[in-house]
C-alpha cells in the first residue's frame, strides 16, 4: 500500500469524531502524538494530527490542512498535571514520552508563574511517575483515566491555563503533511475527514453512537464522554483557533513564521 493511502491518527479518543467511520479505502496508522510527526516526515502516511510544537520544529518541511485540529477553549480535560503537593512546591515533574506540545506548554506556563522545577522524562504511567517525582504530566486517554482514579491529584489543566493567560483557544494538535505531498491526495483525505466531522456535528444519532464506542473503550459513562466532546475537546478549527495556534507557536515555541496551509477550504 502506498503511503498516500494511509492517514495517521492519535491513539487516543480525542480524534474519534473524525476517524470513527472513516471510509475504509484509507488505511489508518494509530500512534502516540509525538510519534506521528516522524511517520509523516518519513512518508509512512499522507497526513496525521501531530503536536503543534512539532510543527514549529519542522514547519519548513510541512504544511497544514485547514479546519482540522485538536482544540480546547478552556478546560481540555485530558492534558493535566497531577501532583502529590501544591504546584508551587513541586521540586520535580515527570514528563511523558508520548507528548510534545504539552511539555512545551507546561514549561511556558510554569515559567509565567516564576516556577522552575526539574523535569524528568518518563514513560506515561502515573504511579511510576509520582513514585519518583512530585508531579506528573499526562495527556490523552491516560490523563482522562487518571483524573477519574485520582481526582484529588489534579493540580493544573493546561487548556484552562493557556486560555486564562492569553484569552485564546489552545490548539494541541494540527493535521500536517509533507510539502511534497500531492495536493489532490491531500484534498481527498481532507474531504473524507471533514465529512466525518460534519456527520458527528449534525447527526445526533451518529454522534451518540460514536460517543458510545468511545465510552465503552475507556469505561466511562456516556455522559462523561459527551461532555468531553461537547465542552473540552473539539476537532474543528476556526479563525480564532488559528490565532491561538499562531500565538502558541510564537510565544511558547519561538516560531516567527505564520502557519502555512496546503490549501484553503471553500
Amino acid at each position: 500500500m502506498s503511503w498516500m493511502d494511509v492517514i495517521g491518527r492519535v491513539s487516543f479518543s480525542n480524534c474519534d469524531p473524525i476517524f470513527d467511520g472513516l471510509d475504509e479505502k484509507w488505511s489508518i496508522l494509530s500512534a502516540p502524538p509525538a510519534w506521528l510527526t516522524g511517520h509523516v516526515l518519513r512518508k509512512d502516511c499522507l497526513t496525521a494530527p501531530i503536536p503543534a510544537a512539532d510543527y514549529a520544529l519542522h514547519h519548513d518541511e510541512l504544511l497544514l490542512l485547514p479546519d482540522l485540529g485538536i482544540v480546547s477553549s478552556g478546560d481540555v480535560g485530558s492534558v493535566l498535571l497531577f501532583g502529590s503537593r501544591p504546584l508551587e512546591s513541586m521540586r520535580d515533574i515527570a514528563l511523558p514520552s508520548d507528548s510534545s506540545t504539552s511539555k512545551v506548554l507546561l514549561r511556558w506556563a510554569l515559567g509565567n508563574r516564576g516556577l522552575d522545577p526539574k523535569f524528568v522524562e518518563s514513560g506515561p504511567d502515573i504511579d511510576t511517575m509520582l513514585a519518583k517525582c512530585d508531579g506528573a504530566l499526562l495527556i490523552g486517554d491516560r490523563s482522562l483515566m487518571a483524573s477519574r482514579e485520582y481526582p484529588d491529584l489534579v493540580k493544573l489543566d493546561l487548556g484552562r491555563e493557556w486560555n486564562e493567560s492569553t484569552g485564546l483557544p489552545m490548539v494541541f494538535g494540527v493535521f500536517a503533511a509533507r510539502r511534497d505531498s500531492p495536493k489532490n491526495h491531500l484534498i481527498r483525505a481532507y474531504n473524507d475527514m471533514i465529512s466525518q466531522l460534519v456527520k458527528f456535528e449534525t447527526d445526533n444519532s451518529w454522534r451518540s453512537s460514536v460517543i458510545s464506542r468511545s465510552s465503552e473503550k475507556l469505561g466511562f459513562p456516556h455522559a462523561r464522554m459527551d461532555d468531553y466532546f461537547r465542552r473540552e475537546v473539539r476537532n474543528r478549527m476556526n479563525d480564532r483557533d488559528v490565532e491561538g495556534l499562531t500565538t502558541f507557536l510564537k510565544i511558547a515555541c519561538g516560531m516567527e513564521d505564520v502557519p502555512e496551509w496546503a490549501f484553503h477550504s471553500e
